[in-house]
């Protein structure tokens, strides 16, 4: 394997880091059980290069039942808590330190079974806009079949049911 192309051709380099504290708001909670994401990283701010957000559950929220993606990878950091991620085959109990990547196409779901709050990273490479996916899945409930089954199209979302 080697280095991509370079994508910064200057000679000086640049003052372009990006900041977020520690202290910032969540960008959605969910109404109906109080998930709170937080858009660490999103595909607009780093060039499309990549995704990074902290997924705070409550106990007995549930999460995807299996899916896949066929334009991006997914990755989990479990922060604190159990969360019960599908790797394809089996249902597994990742930990605090646990890392799960699914490469694109590889089928997954997860879910928080352990009655307690659970905190991971979730990383998304190349960085799609999930903002607007993890937003709507808050009103999937509200919209009829057809736009059910375009929005999950327009987000990448293949489900195996």
């Amino acid at each position: 394997m080697t280095y991509p192309p370079p994508r910064y051709h200057g000679v000086t380099g640049e003052k372009s880091a990006l900041y977020r504290p520690a202290d910032t708001p969540p960008e959605y909670i969910y109404p109906d059980n109080g998930t709170r994401i937080h858009h660490l990283a999103t595909g607009a701010s780093t060039g499309g290069l990549f995704g990074l957000y902290r997924w705070e559950c409550g106990p007995g929220v549930t999460g995807p039942n299996p899916h896949f993606h066929r334009t991006i990878s997914e990755s989990f950091y479990i922060l604190s808590g159990v969360m019960n991620i599908y790797n394809g085959e089996k249902w597994i109990e990742a930990e605090p330190g646990d890392w799960v990547h699914v490469p694109i196409g590889g089928i997954h779901g997860f879910k928080n079974r352990s009655g307690a709050p659970v905190s991971m990273l979730l990383h998304f490479s190349p960085g799609a806009p999930r903002e607007s996916y993890f937003e709507g899945v808050a009103h999937v409930g509200e919209m009829t079949e057809q736009e059910r089954i375009e929005f999950y199209s327009k987000h990448d979302n293949i489900w195996l049911d």
